[in-house]
């Protein structure tokens, strides 16, 4: 094997060792029922998580999978040849130059750029600015491919003079510091450090890339999961020195136009991450399954969160959570804000009559399905159903948690959330009543969204009564009702993004005393709006639009927001104008917006 050829396959199999979880999974007896945890030591600390028997024998896998690629990844490097002159045992570091670079950028030769690719490329081969570029965002987003598309557009002269560090929490920034001389001193102008926030002593010390080496004319450019720690490090060490570039949300037209994978309904299971493309998609992709839904959460955010705050100026960001944190809760803690912030989506969705949305919806539905009508959903448990969830959700008793997670600490977590762009909030307005306010919280990752509502689902076929269907009927009754949450989950989609697109205007939910407009768009410098119905379906049909040529609510709408400039019915099927409505595919729709 040719040592670029080497260096690259132990380079992927670091990258998926890092993904897999380390340690080994025991087990406790609590008042006679068996509990299995997940533990593990970081940062020379035992901490450790509760696993749940339907995640263990994939958990189990997994943690022998890690031990097949490190033996694997072992034998790898004894081939390593011995290092001559200045290469590589010039460092301290893992870095990467050369020839293995061209290796390491081969495979994604063929891929498609994100959109922010451009901003990037931009920095990297324009004029020196004295500014570090910051890539940075939740796992498998694609921050690592765009520096190895980087590298794959460069000539040889250029990659001559580039680097790439990949840096492991053994490192720290006396090392680098070290490893950037030596590669100033041999003439190196384009320097990647990826990962960066795993050195400790990161966020206190960041000021030196830019204030030393960026200040020299070196283009450096950091990356890494670690979002908050780039944010607090932009806030403090950085400020003004910097520019930010996150890579976490991928919106509809990214998933199609990079992945090359087509239909909303893809992107409402699928959606949120870069991981994978092609045939298999569905199968491997980050959100097929629950387990691996809670796998992202876990690996991706809560330890993103918890390591950010135990690295920020002697943890003082904890706040009210350092109780949480010092009684190896914080984890658990971070699980259970996302689960909930889930779970009250899926129950919502579910509930119409008994919370107050589309449970009704779905038992009227069924009981005048021409077809094959049933009173079931009549006749649920929604007790029993609820518990299900929470058993399956893994959602820790009050009786296996040491500390109650309060109000204060789900809302420090959400903010924190918030922060890594994971969540954002649509407002919900009310008319006539204007003071009323309230709004919905919006999973930014769909797939994660989906996985966990289609969890519920299954729980609810758990219930004693779907228990006595026939596999035809329960099918029936768990697609109708997947149905609509793909409904309301394709409105949350059309809010965010149009939201995210008209940073100028104001885009909300309208309520009335009796109904809705699933979206208002309104331009305060034009003075007008337009308002829209989000409909999952493929036919058009009068029902569809009954609000948007409602005298009455366009009255009050036009009075309070200006006059309406566009009445949209977004849909799967074919964009059409019916009875003087716009009917539009809302897959066109979010292509269109930029």
């Amino acid at each position: 094997m040719e040592l670029f050829e080497l260096q690259a396959k132990i380079a992927d199999l670091e990258q998926q060792i890092a993904e897999l979880p380390a340690g080994f999974v025991t087990k406790k007896t609590i008042n006679g029922n068996v509990y299995f945890y997940h533990r593990w030591t970081e940062n020379k600390k035992r901490r450790e998580k509760y696993i749940s028997a339907d995640e263990l024998e994939n958990f189990r896998a997994q943690i022998e999978r890690r031990k097949e690629l490190e033996h694997e990844l072992k034998a790898l490097k004894k081939q390593l040849p011995k290092a001559k002159s200045a290469s590589p045992s010039a460092f301290t570091t893992n870095v990467r130059t050369g020839e293995a670079l061209r290796s390491f950028a081969a495979s994604v030769c063929g891929y498609r750029r994100r959109e922010c690719f451009q901003q990037l490329h931009n920095f990297v081969y324009g004029e020196p600015q004295d500014k570090v570029f910051i890539l940075y965002g939740l796992r498998r987003t694609g921050k690592t491919t765009m520096i190895r598309q980087i590298f794959a557009e460069m000539s040889d002269a250029e990659l001559s003079k580039a680097a790439f560090i990949q840096i492991t929490a053994r490192d720290t920034l006396a090392d680098v510091n070290r490893d950037l001389k030596t590669l100033e001193e041999q003439g190196f102008r384009y320097v990647f450090l990826d990962e960066v926030t795993l050195m400790e002593d990161f966020i206190e010390g960041a000021a030196l890339f830019s204030d030393v080496f960026a200040a020299c004319g070196m283009k450096i450019v950091l990356s890494g999961t670690d979002s908050l720690g780039f944010l607090f490090t932009e806030d403090e060490q950085l400020y003004d020195r910097c520019i930010l570039l996150h890579t976490t949300f991928i919106p509809y037209r990214e998933f199609e136009s990079v992945l090359g994978i087509h239909g909303i309904d893809e992107y409402i299971r699928y959606g949120g991450t870069m991981s994978l493309g092609g045939v298999h998609y569905n199968e491997t992709s980050t959100f097929a399954s629950k387990e691996s839904a809670d796998e992202y959460v876990d690996t991706a955010i809560a330890r993103n969160i918890q390591h950010s705050l135990r690295c920020y100026q002697y943890e003082g960001h904890f706040r009210h959570l350092r109780d949480l944190y010092e009684r190896n809760e914080l984890t658990s803690a971070i699980n259970r804000v996302v689960e909930d912030i889930n779970h009250r989506f899926t129950l919502e969705v579910l509930t119409q009559d008994w919370k107050s949305h589309d449970l009704g919806i779905s038992a009227s539905n069924l009981r005048r399905d021409r077809e094959n009508p049933t009173d079931i959903l009549d006749r649920v448990d929604l007790v029993a159903v609820t518990d299900s969830l929470r058993k399956l959700l893994e959602i820790r008793n009050k009786a296996e948690q040491t500390l109650a997670l309060d109000d204060i600490h789900a809302a420090e977590i959400k903010e924190y959330l918030d922060l890594l762009d994971l969540t954002r909030e649509i407002d919900v307005l009310h008319l006539p009543d204007v003071s009323r306010k309230s709004s919905r919280t919006v999973i930014a990752q769909p797939g994660l969204r989906y996985a966990q509502a289609d969890a519920l689902i299954r729980s609810l076929l758990l219930d004693e009564t779907f228990s006595a269907l026939s596999l035809p009927e329960r099918t029936a009754v768990q697609e109708r009702i997947l149905t609509e949450i793909r409904g309301r989950m394709l409105e949350d989609i059309v809010l965010l993004e149009t939201k995210l697109a008209n940073p100028k205007k104001q885009v909300f939910v309208l309520q009335f005393s009796v109904g809705e407009f699933d979206m208002v768009v309104f331009d305060p410098e034009a003075g007008s709006c337009r308002i829209f119905e989000i409909k999952h379906s493929e036919e058009a049909v009068p029902q569809q639009y009954r609000h948007l040529i409602d005298e009455q609510k366009c009255a009050q709408t036009e009075h309070r927001y200006g006059p309406i400039t566009g009445k949209f019915v977004l849909y799967r099927g074919e964009s059409q104008v019916v009875d003087g409505i716009r009917y539009q595919n809302v897959e066109e729709y979010l292509r269109s917006l930029a």
